[in-house]
């Protein structure tokens, strides 16, 4: 895929998750223009609140799992990672997150596998549910997994098809965007990306990326 298209995929993708805050912003900022109520100009200023945090947090996350947060180093932090997903999924205790990753630090290509995946997985617990990420080293490589777990699991089949390798570059629509990325790194570095979605309310993403 050329990088002009990968970026009209990722934008589209960006746009849709954007609209919902930002848009629930501008209904905040009309009822607090037309409300004189105290109490009601006191829950619309929540709702502003709320929605500001919502559209500060994806855009965090956003910058680290699709752009070029970290810096010039080739090295990035893993705390950051942390308090990116925590941000995104951790906010409003409908998803309870298990951090398991020892490594103090990865590589910009592993850390964006590692965010697109958990976006992948956590996007999937539409009821919501536990979402445990982890990672370790194989030798001079890293396994990455990430575990869903929730009363109703929806993996779209197309995210499916692209992670594993199994659709047309020319095929993928902007909500695989995140999963072409994935897919897109772990192949270039030579590993691969399986998906176990067979147990009803479990969903389980792994990554291996060589040295």
């Amino acid at each position: 895929m050329k990088s002009h298209e990968f970026a009209s995929l990722l934008c589209s993708r960006l746009c849709h998750d954007l609209l919902s805050p930002v848009g629930a912003l501008n209904n905040g900022i009309e009822l607090l223009a037309d409300e004189h109520d105290p109490e009601m100009r006191a829950r619309c200023l929540d709702l502003l609140a709320e929605s500001a945090r919502a559209s500060a947090n994806k855009l965090k996350f956003f910058r680290l799992a699709f752009g070029a947060a970290g810096g010039f180093a080739d090295v990035v932090d893993t705390r950051e990672a942390r308090a990116a997903i925590e941000g995104l999924f951790g906010g409003d205790g409908r998803i309870q997150l298990g951090w398991m990753v020892d490594e103090p630090s990865m590589s910009k290509a592993a850390l964006k596998v590692l965010l697109n995946l958990v976006l992948i997985a956590g996007d999937a617990l539409v009821r919501g549910g536990s979402l445990d990420i982890g990672a370790e080293r194989n030798g001079e490589g890293l396994d990455i997994v990430v575990r869903a777990e929730g009363s109703r699991i929806v993996l779209d089949p197309e995210l499916k098809k692209v992670l594993v390798g199994e659709m047309s570059e020319d095929e993928v629509a902007p909500r695989a965007a995140a999963a072409w990325l994935a897919h897109a790194l772990v192949e270039e570095g030579g590993g691969a990306i399986q998906v176990a979605d067979g147990e009803e309310g479990i969903l389980i993403i792994g990554a291996s990326l060589p040295a």
